[in-house]
């Protein structure tokens, strides 16, 4: 099992989350749709080449985004994130993967 953890505008939030749910991702047991988020400001500078979905190039932003975390399957694991760059209109979205060791208790 992983946990995939991303960061994205507000106005995307749902349509991102839907995608990574759609692909497999927030399966716990018998529930579906699991995940957690919170809300913060995140901040880039777009440099030259790039094609900022916001701001400008050269210009410091500083926009309101959300850290969603949701657990995902090894075996649905590339079809998430391949969901995620669909569904997330940066050109470049910030995620992690991390593997998930739950030992028995």
């Amino acid at each position: 099992m992983y946990k995939l953890g991303f960061y994205v505008p507000e106005s995307h939030l749902a349509a991102v989350k839907e995608a990574c749910f759609d692909a497999g991702a927030g399966r716990i047991g018998d529930y579906e749709h699991c995940c957690w988020q919170t809300a913060g400001e995140g901040q880039f500078r777009p440099m030259s080449g790039s094609q900022p979905f916001i701001g400008s190039h050269g210009a410091l932003e500083r926009v309101p985004e959300y850290r969603v975390e949701m657990v995902c399957d090894k075996r649905c694991a590339r079809a998430v994130v391949d969901a995620l760059y669909a569904a997330h209109p940066y050109e470049e979205p910030a995620w992690d993967m991390v593997e998930l060791v739950n030992p028995l208790p």
